[in-house]
């Protein structure tokens, strides 16, 4: 792939330290934090290392990755470790892919809670699904499944959702069979709506008797219990949306799918086109239009705040699993479950994938490039002063 004409670091470079003064007032410590290392990724504030040729000598210099989670720049390697160790989670079934959505009137809310909600989010959507399947009137069984969250729209506005990734079927009850889904997909997207509605509305309700919720800003009038409780009322009397897509096949395409969504951020440098200095333009796709294709210009700064709106918070976990493929009992399920599908799964699935770069060529005369020790800022900066003198 080609390198971006335009990065998220570019606009942070140009336009960083006027929107943190113009937002400084809402602005999060974490928020902060991960700004400063987009801005500062791969480049020598965070140090480096010089790489030498093994044929001819030739010398380069590398800078280091901020190796942060939001960072349109890091997350190629991490998602290919996380992928390699998928491959060894995975059954002789087709896969199901389907997608819970918060409706845009929580957005206040999110804003202002956004572990508490996007928390509430995982646990209504997996109770959910949990519950839908194990009813004998849909499946009658236990299922896992993998849950990623992802708080965007294309345009960057906020637009709380989580993917999840259901192997077909389950363990009957008694765990000595494996149940195989009777329909095109097993479990009724419309039952799975209203589930989800009422179990994440209980858990908002719960959470704000507890007083757990902060009800500021434009969410300040929601302190008053009766308005609070219209509020739920209309959202009661909203669809909530639930996506099933059929099923794509086995194994290897599920790792070339998840490989598309469980490391994303909210926008990658690829969809950006260009930026003046003032205003950024980027591509995105219109959902409600048929996947047109269209271009976006906004202001750095606009540009930026949706971007901010998007970082989690500290130690915020977005995989997860559920059911069968939770980490308590993981390991047992799917050596159960190989043994009732007579399952032997194929080796070095991820090989197909691309693999982190422990080396590469020299651009002068293609022989191998050996990395160099790491170094800080100041030692790295010290080696490359002496590296361009000599």
């Amino acid at each position: 792939m080609t390198r971006p004409t335009v990065e998220v670091a570019d606009l942070l470079h140009a336009q960083g330290e006027r929107f943190v003064e113009q937002n400084r007032s809402w602005l999060s410590y974490q928020q902060l934090k991960v700004l400063r290392a987009i801005e500062r990724c791969r480049t020598a504030a965070l140090g480096g290392h010089i790489d030498h040729c093994s044929r001819c000598g030739h010398r380069a210099i590398s800078y280091n990755s901020c190796r942060n989670r939001h960072c349109p720049k890091c997350q190629a390697q991490a998602r290919q470790r996380w992928l390699a160790a998928r491959e060894q989670e995975l059954l002789g079934v087709p896969y199901f892919h389907v997608v819970f959505t918060l409706p845009h009137e929580l957005n206040p809310l999110c804003d202002r809670n956004a572990k508490l909600i996007y928390d509430l989010l995982f646990r209504a959507s997996a109770e959910t699904m949990l519950a839908i399947a194990a009813d004998p009137k849909h499946l009658g069984a236990q299922i896992g499944f993998l849950s990623i969250l992802h708080t965007w729209g294309q345009n960057l506005s906020l637009h709380p959702h989580v993917h999840c990734v259901v192997p077909a079927g389950g363990f009957t009850p008694d765990r000595q069979r494996w149940i195989h889904p009777r329909y095109a997909f097993f479990l009724p997207v419309k039952v799975l709506g209203k589930v989800f509605r009422g179990k994440f509305l209980e858990g908002l309700r719960r959470a704000y008797r507890r007083k757990k919720l902060d009800l500021g800003g434009a969410t300040t009038h929601l302190a008053h219990a009766p308005r609070f409780q219209a509020f739920v009322h209309q959202l009661f009397g909203l669809d909530w949306v639930v996506y099933a897509k059929p099923a794509f096949g086995g194994p290897a395409a599920v790792l070339r799918y998840l490989g598309r969504y469980t490391h994303r951020v909210a926008i990658s440098n690829h969809r950006l086109t260009t930026f003046d200095g003032e205003r950024v333009t980027f591509r995105w796709k219109y959902y409600a239009h048929g996947n047109k294709k269209r271009l976006m210009t906004l202001s750095a700064t606009e540009f930026l705040r949706r971007y901010v709106q998007h970082i989690l918070p500290h130690g915020f976990v977005r995989i997860r699993q559920y059911g069968y493929l939770a980490s308590h009992c993981r390991a047992a399920s799917l050596t159960l479950g190989r043994q009732l599908l007579a399952y032997v799964p194929p080796t070095m699935l991820a090989e197909s994938l691309p693999a982190s770069e422990a080396s590469w060529t020299c651009p002068r005369c293609g022989g191998t490039m050996r990395l160099g020790p790491n170094l800080n800022a100041a030692d790295f900066a010290r080696r490359c002063a002496s590296l361009d003198s000599s």
